[in-house]
């Protein structure tokens, strides 16, 4: 499905970004596991993914920083010659309530999960556009699409991914490359594992199927709108989340 393909997942060393990676790898794309933080935790999807076959390879930056972002791309292009996929889904959280939110943490939540995901874009879409063609997957969240108090930040950085989705999609379209965005709700995850029982059931109860849902949800759409067979799905955004935005 993937065969001989390259792909960038940003944030890949944990949580959904990890599934992410291993479903692609799985599918038969080559993976750039992209980490800034625990160099063991991203050598561990590494050997997963080799350990069932496929091919992985672990690179520290830092998105957030444009010229690092930059060094990616350069790092992924001089190496292997293309980059047919990427996944921008490298975040942070820096919860509060609006009058309680520190400048500082706004901007860190801002810088990393939207002005990331534009560099890594920035600097890719060049080459994509020399290949005429590519798979540029956004990892929103519900939370960017009706909005979650005490997330004003996280919120904020979620829609102006969207919007810059819909934007990216239209300037890029004309030559084959597609750019969609990927909404989930409330995942099981190691973020989500911390929260108490009362808060999770609280959760619940606004999710129409009840239940929080599994990072292979997020990942098998995302292996989907990488493939040929959404060749014809751009600019869209598309919620993971239980129904929770309806």
């Amino acid at each position: 499905m993937l065969a001989e393909k390259i792909a960038v997942v940003t944030g890949a060393s944990r949580g959904i970004g990890r599934e992410i990676a291993k479903t692609l790898a799985g599918k038969g794309a080559t993976v750039i596991i992209n980490y800034n933080g625990s160099a063991v935790k991203a050598a561990e999807v590494v050997t997963e993914i080799e350990a069932a076959g496929g091919k992985a390879e672990a690179v520290q930056c830092n998105v957030s920083e444009f010229d690092k972002a930059a060094e990616l791309m350069d790092y992924v292009v001089n190496k292997y010659g293309r980059v047919d996929i990427l996944v921008n889904n490298a975040g942070i959280t820096r919860d509060n309530l609006l009058m309680k939110m520190d400048e500082e943490d706004f901007d860190a939540v801002i810088r990393t999960n939207l002005k990331g995901s534009f560099n890594c874009i920035r600097h890719i879409s060049r080459q994509m556009l020399k290949q005429k063609g590519g798979r540029i997957i956004n990892i929103s969240s519900v939370s960017g699409v009706m909005g979650n108090a005490g997330q004003v930040n996280y919120s904020a950085s979620k829609a102006g991914v969207i919007g810059m989705t819909k934007s990216v999609a239209r300037e890029l379209a004309s030559r084959g490359i597609t750019c969609n965005a990927v909404a989930p709700g409330f995942i099981t995850t190691e973020m989500t594992d911390v929260l108490s029982d009362a808060v999770k059931e609280s959760v619940s109860v606004q999710i129409p199927m009840r239940k929080f849902g599994e990072t292979e949800d997020v990942a098998n759409l995302v292996a989907f709108l990488a493939s040929n067979e959404a060749k014809y799905i751009t600019g869209q955004v598309i919620c993971v989340d239980g129904g929770m935005a309806i």
